[in-house]
């Protein structure tokens, strides 16, 4: 009990009022600083989509959008949408929608920081970013410059524990409990096969996890889409209903849900936060990880990524849930004051899709959701793995022997196979209440960050607008723009490139 109690705690603590206006402000900020890009620049967006470099070292815009939506698209897309509207009623569903919309425009921003302080793991060779290298970097030329090391370090170890601990419980507790509900498997038993399984995948590095997910990323979202779809227009007639439903519930004029307006504006930004990770640095993980010739460019394709996984998969889900009435939702106090064909008893998540497709396909639903849950939930675990990863490869700067180094990462790949274990026989309460804080508190730590680190990320989307408009493919060189530290892109625009195994000379090499 006391233990349940400190997560509730420091989950409210984190979850504050506080930090969800943080967050639509922040993209609110974003979106008119950059004129609205989500909008304006989608052509851009779909361009770099279609084409992209790739090296030895880092890996294609598509591969690296494919990592990124394996981070993004997973247990929120289903079980988050449902507990959504299970604590804040289908007006949850537009303020899912508001923090995507604005939230393409901070991923763009922390995305392109990543693209452009990346730089080689000094023993694999392949390119690392994310957070703690962008908030190490933009003020090292300053006094600011210890402050802001700390920080780095701070956001370093709260990521490794986030991603290796307190979020893979939430998506192998989605598996786990979908497929002991689909096929009476225990979940236990489905926690040592995600186990295993992960343990193969991740020994193979940056490399091998983009390979898996280009390859499983397009078809689950694809299948998942699709099935929505069937349903769509099997319930078209709903249409109106559904909308209907989801913009008076979201603004107070529906008699029932518009009583929890708060917990719908609460809900659906913590969820929407939690399925397509705008703000939250973990996008620029990947975004780092991308060849490309300018860090603008991998910024629109994690823009694209946000309504890839909100506009789409989280809306896919909403729909199924409303249309076929498969929900229920609870007041702040836990009185149920809508029951739908679930029965009050059903715990919010999963389930809700799984009946809601059952009731429209009998005998189809269980199965089928157990199945996408499996594939969304799974490569999110393994883009957990590798952002967890990153950050510890960060802070593993400061060892300097290459065995220790080694058993660092195998210990961080023994934490997380046991989180997964954790996870996959715990409640869904508490697995999303450990998830919530880790998501809560990266958050913080990387809006603030963004909001004070921001200048180089727009000087960069600027210079790329002006070589767009001068007819010519974007190349990047830090320094014009007064961009410092970022020496990854100072020695390609000379065209040479450091040795992987730390930069003690420069190799030439053709850009």
């Amino acid at each position: 009990m006391f233990f349940d109690n400190l997560i509730t705690g420091a989950n409210n603590l984190v979850w504050s009022l506080p930090l969800v206006g943080l967050l639509l402000i922040t993209g609110l900020y974003f979106s008119l600083r950059t004129v609205f890009l989500q909008v304006r620049c989608i052509p851009d967006m779909l361009a770099q989509l279609k084409k992209g470099e790739s090296s030895p070292d880092g890996t294609s815009s598509f591969q690296s959008l494919m990592m990124s939506l394996a981070g993004r698209v997973g247990m929120g897309n289903i079980g988050g949408v449902a507990t959504a509207i299970a604590l804040g009623g289908p007006g949850a569903v537009f303020w899912m929608w508001l923090i995507a919309f604005l939230g393409a425009a901070t991923s763009f921003i922390e995305c392109t920081l990543g693209q452009i302080y990346k730089e080689k793991d000094k023993d694999t060779g392949e390119y690392r970013g994310g957070p703690s290298y962008y908030i190490e970097k933009a003020y090292k030329h300053t006094t600011a410059a210890p402050f802001f090391k700390v920080y780095a370090i701070v956001f370093a170890i709260v990521t490794v524990f986030a991603m290796a601990f307190f979020l893979p419980g939430v998506q192998a507790n989605g598996i786990a409990s979908s497929i002991e509900l689909a096929w009476s498997l225990p979940t236990w038993v489905t926690g040592v096969l995600m186990a295993i399984l992960l343990g193969v995948i991740v020994i193979g590095g940056v490399k091998r996890i983009a390979q898996f997910a280009v390859i499983v990323v397009p078809i689950m979202a694809i299948l998942y889409i699709l099935a929505a779809a069937i349903v769509f227009f099997i319930n078209v007639d709903q249409i109106g209903h559904v909308f209907g439903l989801i913009f008076s519930s979201a603004f107070g004029g529906h008699a029932i849900f518009g009583a929890i307006i708060g917990k719908a504006i609460e809900m659906g930004v913590k969820r929407g936060l939690y399925s397509n990770e705008a703000g939250q640095g973990t996008g620029p993980h990947a975004a780092a990880a991308a060849e490309v010739s300018h860090p603008a460019k991998q910024g629109f394709a994690q823009s694209f990524a946000v309504y890839i996984d909100t506009l789409f998969v989280c809306t896919a889900t909403a729909f199924l849930l409303i249309s076929t009435n498969a929900f229920h939702v609870t007041d702040p106090e836990g009185n149920v004051i809508y029951e739908g064909i679930t029965d009050s008893s059903v715990e919010a998540g999963p389930a809700f899709p799984q009946i809601g497709f059952d009731s429209v396909f009998p005998g189809f639903g269980p199965s089928f959701v157990a199945l996408a849950l499996l594939f969304f939930c799974f490569t999110t675990i393994v883009a957990y793995y590798y952002m967890a990863e990153v950050n510890l490869t960060y802070l593993m700067r400061w060892v300097p022997n290459r065995t220790v180094r080694r058993v660092l990462v195998h210990a961080l790949q023994v934490l997380i196979l046991i989180a997964i274990m954790i996870g996959s026989t715990s409640t869904s309460a508490s697995a999303w209440a450990l998830g919530d804080i880790g998501v809560g508190t990266m958050a913080w730590l990387n809006v603030v960050a963004i909001l004070i680190l921001q200048g180089p990320a727009l000087k960069a989307f600027k210079d790329y607008q002006l070589q767009k408009k001068a007819g010519v493919d974007p190349q990047f060189d830090p320094r014009p723009l007064g961009i410092r530290n970022a020496e990854f892109w100072e020695l390609r625009a000379d065209g040479r490139t450091a040795r992987p195994t730390g930069g003690e000379e420069l190799a030439g090499r053709s850009r």
